[in-house]
């Protein structure tokens, strides 16, 4: 796999994720994932958990994932959560930061469900 992070000249350095990934090899696209916790740090901790282990299935591990997006039915949670998700995160996809974008949806079609996350990877 070849994999580049692109970081255009005089742009701040992004926090957690990055502006954009070329990559080159075999494609893995992962369906978007839920978790069962009742809270939404371990639904992100399951989604992750999942992830993980689709890309298992293909060979691949979470520094192959080039594109992550999130999709969160209360952009205030996930801010006020993001501490807790960032070491969630980083206990299970490690400091490998692909890039994201994260959205808020009127509803996901779990009703339980309060984040959803659907990666790409290439190995």
């Amino acid at each position: 796999m070849t994999l580049e992070f692109l970081q255009p000249e005089g742009w701040e350095r992004p926090r957690g994720y990055a502006y954009g990934v070329a990559a080159q090899g075999k494609v893995i696209c992962v369906s978007g994932m839920i978790g069962s916790a009742p809270d939404f740090v371990g639904q992100v901790r399951d989604a992750l958990g999942r992830i993980v282990a689709v890309l298992a299935e293909a060979g691949a591990k979470p520094d192959h994932i080039v594109r992550m997006t999130w999709y969160v039915i209360d952009k205030r949670e996930y801010v006020r959560e993001h501490q807790a998700i960032g070491e969630v995160y980083r206990e299970i996809i490690g400091r490998h930061y692909p890039a994201m974008t994260a959205v808020q949806v009127a509803a996901l079609v779990e009703d339980s469900a309060r984040v959803e996350i659907e990666v790409t990877a290439v190995v």
